[in-house]
């Protein structure tokens, strides 16, 4: 009987505790809740559509975390989201072509933020692809050429190797947290702990923050008001409009080919990134598409 009248006070209290919250202004709304800080903790996330457990404590606690450092690295978060104005219009497009969730945009944020950063490791691009597994999903590279630095060609490659960890794990959370800690790797700590759950594993420290990381920096960069953070349109970076140029031949002097498009070295450079060297050495005669900015720098 005792229980009974436990559990009838409890949710009694819930139920007030949620009237009460209703109730109140906005503004006391807001401090009750934290909104408009680093403190703020949402109710409910989930990545992929698949729902994040946060009433079990760890969890909740994991989350928490990378909330409240994300949150608070302003100067980082903030550059992201400027970042993401120019990136985002290029991944989204390809993750729908490929039936991959728009969620993992957020998985190449966290990879890379959003810029073609090199790892200690080797990794490199916004999607953090080694040498060997760039070329096995069709990527070029060489001396004079690194596709892992061309945004439209590492998501794709990203794409396919998604698709096929959803395929093997049946979940998109998993997927992802095979993408820092390798298909193998994971499946053996799934077999290992007999579980199949991502939240119920026990990681290495990277890849167990790994899913919780994407998780915070998709709640902030899409409720950026909720703990913070105040961006306007105008001061996101600009995704230029260019031209394409095709070639099928060599270049032997890149920056004589930029002044012959109307553009320097260094602008040639910045929109074709996977261009490595000061030539393009083109044997074989394949094409290449050249991106020339027709807007911006004049």
């Amino acid at each position: 009987m005792k229980l009974f009248q436990w559990m009838a006070t409890g949710a009694l209290a819930v139920i007030v505790t949620g009237l009460f919250v209703f109730s109140i202004s906005g503004e006391e709304r807001q401090k009750l809740l934290k909104e408009g800080t680093a403190q703020y903790f949402p109710p409910k996330v989930d990545f992929a559509g698949e729902p994040t457990p946060l009433h079990i404590a760890d969890v909740k606690e994991r989350f928490d975390r990378e909330l409240l450092v994300n949150a608070n690295l302003h100067s980082s978060t903030l550059l992201i989201m400027k970042r993401a104005n120019r990136a985002f219009p290029v991944i989204e497009p390809i993750l729908k072509q490929y039936g991959v969730p728009d969620d993992f945009k957020y998985l190449a944020v966290i990879e890379s933020a959003l810029t073609n950063a090199v790892s200690a490791s080797g990794a490199r691009g916004v999607w953090q692809f080694m040498t060997d597994t760039a070329k096995e999903k069709g990527m070029e590279v060489s001396e004079t050429v690194d596709e892992r630095y061309h945004l439209q060609k590492s998501t794709e490659a990203a794409c396919k190797y998604l698709l096929a960890a959803k395929n093997k794990f049946g979940s998109w959370t998993i997927a992802a947290a095979s993408y820092n800690g390798g298909m193998n790797g994971v499946s053996k700590k799934l077999e290992e702990q007999d579980v199949t759950n991502y939240y119920d594993l026990l990681l290495t420290d990277e890849t167990h923050r790994y899913v919780f990381r994407i998780l915070a920096l998709k709640e902030i960069m899409q409720h950026p008001d909720l703990y913070g953070f105040d961006v306007s349109q105008h001061e996101l970076y600009e995704n230029l409009p260019t031209k394409i140029i095709e070639v099928d031949s060599s270049i032997t002097d890149l920056a004589k080919f930029a002044k012959m498009q109307g553009v320097n070295y260094k602008i040639l450079k910045i929109h074709n990134p996977w261009l490595r060297d000061k030539k393009l050495a083109n044997p074989n005669k394949k094409k290449y598409q050249i991106e020339i900015p027709t807007k911006g720098y004049f």
